[in-house]
């Protein structure tokens, strides 16, 4: 199946040649301004602004905490300031310039509701050191929240304060690790398939277990078999994306999750691809006892706006009584209570292993999460994993002819189309690809990632597209792909159009330049 207007590009075409173009006096490229660094701009002998000099009294006032050498930041006037950074983010690729197809990220429209919601007042200015008197809306809306989350994954309890995917991935390990020590059982392996997130074992190590690798079979899912060989009396449990990093759903976990019960241990799911079966799937009803949730994916933003991130993780029946502080909780009046250590005991919670942070979570997340559930309703949510999988789909039918899709033949892919490299002409990479997608208008895809997959190439559309928005992006990656196969040498010198022709990122990894010095003058 081939979209409509796919390529442009045919071997016989005449590359066009950029670097003979005539230079412009000043460097700018008609509305792609050439903008220097802020150092070369301003100067640190002058000043944009007035002030006076600091006289005895003033030093008096600071007590001493005056600075007494020069801070060498560059001197801007106000209009200067304002313009730097207005034309640098002119340079910025968003979700609201076009598609932004990283796999595995979820990076979708953000419903301006959303956003109207999280400035009210009483939410934008809510403090977390303010008396809970005075924040009981924001609690009542936190409580929600926690409900919601709960009747969409089917489990028993929510932790809120985790504020991101890592961060909620290390509160299931230590709920699991309060759970077993709880009983005396001091296990210390995790397990975690190759097609997991690589945070996985990351957090899995940092929490202190000894992490090992499950292989995964040649259509790109556990190898259950494997997994259940390794079972035994030193696993506490296994780690497991489902969707997994190669885009596939893992129709064997509830097999995998009554294994690994019956072996003593428990089961975490990195939700971070929750956006393919929200309204779908419930993951209590996999056997899962920890799943993150990032909402800043799943329930928009997205993927924290450039801010803060937020990541409640949903927990078993087995695995509540551990879950951290603080949390909320309805009393038998009706009233919502943020439950800290003193008032644990009242509400039946006193083997939680502790606090992932010092307050409760991101109150701006809650807000926008909420309001995009409510916004969307059962029917939406359920649409949102339908629309995100179709698309995703879609792009890998138009495209597999023209690109390796190594799991292609296992099935329909979730949420999102997994390519390699495998096919392009010799001496031509992922990153050659992805650099001409910069010409083409598109932040490029994940690339190299998932590790199992040779050159990878890792596209999540998201429901966000339309068909019209596919088509145009599928062109261009055919074109660019076709490029790549038949050896087009401008592909190596990739981006011709950008702010920043192609740099040598090794250089700029081994040997990066930290200090700016100012120009001597002559």
């Amino acid at each position: 199946m081939n979209a409509p207007n796919q390529s442009g590009w045919k071997p016989e075409m005449e590359t066009a040649a950029p670097d003979t173009v005539a230079p412009t006096h000043t460097g700018n490229r008609a509305l792609m301004l050439e903008e220097p660094l802020i150092f070369e701009i301003g100067s640190s002998a002058n000043t944009g602004v007035d002030l006076p000099e600091p006289g005895s009294g003033a030093a008096n006032r600071l007590g001493g905490m005056e600075r007494s050498d020069p801070i060498g930041l560059p001197g801007l006037s106000e209009p200067e300031a304002v313009r730097h950074y207005t034309r640098l983010s002119r340079q910025n690729y968003a979700i609201d310039l076009g598609l932004f197809p990283l796999g595995s990220c979820t990076m979708k429209h953000n419903p301006r509701l959303n956003e109207k919601v999280a400035r009210m007042p009483g939410f934008a200015d809510v403090h977390p050191l303010q008396p809970q008197e005075t924040v009981r809306g924001a609690l009542e809306v936190v409580n929600e929240l926690a409900h919601w989350l709960l009747t969409l994954t089917g489990m028993h309890g929510v932790a809120m304060s985790p504020k991101a995917g890592a961060h909620g991935e290390l509160c299931g390990i230590l709920c699991i690790r309060a759970a077993l020590e709880a009983k005396g059982d001091a296990r210390e392996v995790i397990l975690v398939p190759e097609s997991a997130h690589g945070t996985n074992p990351a957090t899995a190590a940092f929490a202190g277990y000894r992490v090992e690798n499950i292989p995964a079979t040649p259509a790109g899912r556990v190898d259950v078999a494997a997994l259940k060989a390794r079972l035994g009396p030193d696993v506490a449990g296994v780690m497991i994306t489902n969707p997994n990093t190669c885009g596939l759903f893992e129709p064997e976990l509830k097999d995998i999750s009554d294994a690994v019960h019956a072996a003593g241990g428990y089961v975490y799911c990195d939700g971070a691809n929750f956006n393919a079966i929200v309204g779908k799937v419930r993951p209590g009803d996999l056997g899962v006892d920890a799943m993150h949730i990032n909402l800043h994916k799943t329930f928009s933003t997205p993927h924290g706006g450039g801010g803060p991130g937020s990541g409640p993780v949903v927990l078993s029946e087995a695995l509540s009584p551990f879950g951290p502080l603080p949390f909320t909780a309805r009393d038998q009046g009706g009233v919502v209570h943020l439950v800290e250590e003193e008032d644990a005991a009242a509400f039946g919670h006193t083997q939680g292993f502790g606090r992932m942070t010092a307050f409760h979570g991101q109150m701006g997340m809650f807000t926008r999460a909420l309001a995009y559930i409510l916004s969307h309703g059962a029917d939406g949510l359920k649409q949102v994993a339908e629309d995100a999988v179709l698309n995703a789909n879609y792009v890998l039918r138009s495209c597999e002819d023209v690109l390796d899709a190594p799991f292609g033949a296992s099935g329909p892919c979730m949420h999102e189309a997994l390519f390699s490299d495998k096919g392009f002409a010799e001496g031509f990479s992922t990153l050659d690809l992805a650099k001409a997608l910069i010409d083409e208008g598109y932040h490029p895809m994940t690339m190299y990632f998932p590790l199992v997959v040779h050159g990878a190439m890792l596209v999540e559309p998201t429901e966000t597209e339309s068909k019209a928005a596919l088509d145009q992006f599928i062109g261009a990656l055919r074109s660019v792909a076709e490029r790549a196969r038949a050896g087009d040498p401008a592909l190596k010198q990739a981006p011709f159009h950008a702010p920043r022709r192609r740099l040598d990122e090794t250089l700029a990894a081994r040997k990066p330049v930290l200090v700016w010095q100012e120009p001597v003058s002559e």
